[in-house]
């Protein structure tokens, strides 16, 4: 059993989309506190360089977590990102099927960052048939407390994994040898990042998956293709 806990993120980059590629379970992780990162904003690749598609927070204070944060819908952020998408990939051979994707998503009634995120994450994961045989789970209705690499570790255990999958940042706090006594393999991503055919000069993973959705259609999916390496190895690769 391999399990992924991860914060949400808005229509995220190709990486956590392999890392669903891979789990039996993903963990939706909002009931942490919120930092600045990629749970509310994601780049785009358009004609005249990155631009960035950020969700607007409404009366966000420090220490609230991403599933109570509320967006501010005061403002129409949906138009001006939709507006951003449809130029940048106007010459997309898939564009009205990235677009369609995200209207599907801003349909929805979205309320707070972890809505959000979640809706587009899911979405995503939905157009490349990722979800078939993966479960996911919302970490606040495990009832499970603490924080960082305990409660990691206390999750993975009552879901019964054997291996835990994870992107690269878990190196600064994982507690490695607490999750070999118990049983538990940690094993790192070890991204692919293959080039799939991409507009607007010299290819970049690290922009919104929509990206390989205007530009591949459902046959991105192939480009999603990630495996991992063991702790030790991937610890001693970074160094």
């Amino acid at each position: 059993m391999r399990v992924v806990i991860s914060q949400s993120m808005y229509f995220p980059w190709i990486g956590l989309l392999e890392q669903i590629r891979l789990t039996d379970i993903f963990v939706h992780y909002d009931d942490v506190q919120y930092t600045r990162g990629f749970y509310n904003r994601v780049q785009v690749k358009t004609a005249n360089g990155i631009k960035w598609l950020t969700v607007p927070l409404r009366d966000y204070h420090r220490g609230q977590r991403i599933d109570e944060i509320l967006v501010d819908n005061r403002v129409d952020w949906r138009k001006g990102h939709r507006d951003i998408l449809r130029q940048a990939y106007l010459k997309a051979p898939f564009r009205n099927q990235m677009l369609a994707l995200v209207d599907e998503v801003f349909d929805k009634p979205l309320h707070t960052l972890a809505d959000v995120s979640k809706a587009s994450l899911l979405s995503l994961a939905r157009f490349f048939r990722l979800t078939e045989e993966v479960q996911f789970i919302n970490s606040v209705n495990l009832g499970i407390t603490g924080s960082g690499s305990q409660r990691i570790l206390d999750i993975c255990c009552a879901l019964g994994a054997k291996i835990y999958v994870t992107g690269h940042g878990a190196r600064n706090y994982l507690d490695h040898d607490a999750f070999e006594k118990a049983g538990i393999a940690v094993r790192y991503m070890q991204y692919r990042c293959l080039p799939y055919p991409q507009l607007h000069g010299d290819f970049t993973p690290y922009v919104t998956a929509l990206d390989l959705v205007a530009n591949c259609g459902a046959e991105g999916k192939y480009y999603i293709q990630s495996e991992t390496v063991d702790w030790r190895r991937f610890l001693d690769e970074s160094h």
